[in-house]
């Protein structure tokens, strides 16, 4: 016989549960857009700094030397940083899904051996 105790537990879990995925999506997304700023003010800066000693170059020679040293930075930092928010969507995405998956178990039946 269905208790409504039962049904009253089930509809707490169920809340418990969207309010925890809400939560750390929200933390997250909080986390992505950090990781955003900071490689944008980085990237600011660095060309800023470009800009300062190229201004200051006398020789082509010397010109030649800022523009690599500037790509090599700029490319290295993109690298680092889109592999870190990367790395932040998958966390994300497996913590967003990970209530579905306990939902999932519970509906599916046990494997015969």
């Amino acid at each position: 016989m269905f208790k409504v105790e039962d049904f009253q537990n089930y509809g707490k879990e169920q809340f418990e549960t969207a309010v925890n995925s809400a939560t750390t999506v929200q933390n997250g997304l909080h986390a992505i857009a950090t990781a955003y700023g900071d490689y944008t003010k980085k990237s600011f800066e660095d060309t800023k700094s470009y800009v300062e000693k190229l201004s200051g170059v006398k020789s082509l020679d010397k010109v030649l030397e800022v523009q690599t040293e500037y790509a090599k930075s700029a490319y290295e930092t993109f690298v680092a940083d889109s592999q870190k928010i990367a790395g932040l969507y998958s966390d994300l995405a497996k913590q967003a899904f990970k209530p579905l998956e306990g939902l999932a178990a519970k509906f599916t039946p046990p494997a015969a051996h």
